[in-house]
């Protein structure tokens, strides 16, 4: 094979935020929204990234020196996927990759990780390299966080490689388990909407880092390896730090969530069950994470008192998107409730979107 079409998608993820680097359980889905990867072998010991939303901006460097390639913003997340596999030793001797994406960048819905994912699968069955679909994770992680410089977790890659349509992904990312969970909500005249409120985060900006940092140390004035170990949120209270005993207080209290929408789902009850659930991560997001916004904040507040069953902030916070649960006929009420409030508080106009759950990374063509 010589050149071919790759796409992976972006994620949402239903419940489960900041537990995939704590060892816990999150449970996202794909959406239709997909980066799409065209790629062809040169054999010209040279990497060629460019991107349809970045006209002018190609790059073109030698493979043998991507380690010290004065590289910036967006190519270094394609280029870093090549250099992962370069780093492991694996054979890629040149390589052109065109880049198009539909996944809205900065809104919470893992762009970065669609573009790893679309590359790093691109690159596998190019070169016919001897990569599981694990591999493919922890290739884009890895890519992210050393390359890239932001210290995320695996959620992001693992929606975007092991989801399937109709599904939500149980994730366990203490034992590296995953089962699909069916999750089909037009059975249940509902829908997922995805509010993106125009404010883009950026997780290299240091917060997302703390955070993290702010975790492992909670869990070593706990005496456990990871906050997973600990499950009655009411154990944080040895916490003498009030900043730590908060950030421990939501993944211990954010894992039990996750367990309890899985238990809502498995049981085949009504996915109406989980609005609150969905409510109160968002609260725990907010007030024990800190990592809300004003404009996140309005369109949870507005979705709910439109008539959603939940809603909460998605992905990494401190911008980006939310997700609200509501009756079908309801969805559309509910974008233009939070459409007028944000003109009301001169916030930047929102953009939304029907979350379905989605097939994850494939060949196109």
């Amino acid at each position: 094979m010589t050149s071919g079409v790759w796409a992976a998608p972006g994620r949402v993820n239903i419940i489960g935020e900041h537990t995939d680097y704590n060892d816990g359980y999150a449970l996202p889905i794909a959406v239709p929204q997909v980066v799409t990867c065209t790629a062809v072998a040169t054999g010209d010991g040279r990497a060629r990234v460019s991107s349809r939303q970045h006209p002018g901006e190609s790059v073109n460097v030698p493979i043998t020196g991507l380690a010290e390639a004065d590289v910036s913003g967006w190519a270094r997340y394609p280029l870093g996927v090549v250099h992962e596999y370069l780093r492991r030793g694996h054979a890629v001797a040149g390589v052109t990759l065109e880049l198009d994406g539909a996944v809205p960048v900065g809104a919470g819905l893992s762009s970065s990780a669609a573009v790893e994912c679309a590359v790093a699968i691109a690159l596998r069955d190019l070169f016919a390299l001897p990569v599981a679909d694990t591999d493919l994770i922890d290739i884009g992680r890895a890519a992210e966080n050393t390359y890239v410089g932001a210290a995320t977790g695996t959620l992001d890659q693992s929606a975007s490689v092991l989801c399937t349509a109709g599904h939500a992904l149980f994730l366990d990312f203490a034992r590296g388990e995953h089962t699909q969970i069916p999750f089909d909500l037009a059975a249940a005249g509902l829908q997922l909407l995805v509010v993106d409120t125009n404010t883009p985060h950026q997780l290299v900006d240091g917060e997302y880092g703390k955070r993290r940092t702010e975790c492992q140390e909670a869990a070593a004035a706990l005496g456990v390896r990871a906050l997973r170990e600990v499950t009655d949120p009411a154990e944080t209270d040895r916490i003498g730090d009030p900043v730590l005993r908060r950030r421990a207080r939501h993944v211990v209290a954010e894992n039990a969530r996750v367990l309890a929408v899985l238990h809502t789902l498995r049981g085949r009850h009504d996915p109406r069950e989980i609005g609150p659930i969905l409510t109160a991560g968002h609260a725990s997001l907010r007030d024990d994470f800190e990592i809300s916004t004003p404009q996140l904040d309005a369109a949870v507040d507005t979705a709910l008192a439109a008539g959603a069953h939940g809603a909460r902030m998605v992905g990494g916070g401190f911008g980006g998107s939310v997700i609200a649960l509501a009756d079908a006929e309801r969805t559309r009420h509910i974008a233009a409730a939070i459409a007028t409030r944000f003109h009301a508080e001169n916030f930047t106009a929102p953009r939304t979107l029907v979350a379905v759950p989605s097939a994850g990374a494939r060949r196109i063509s």
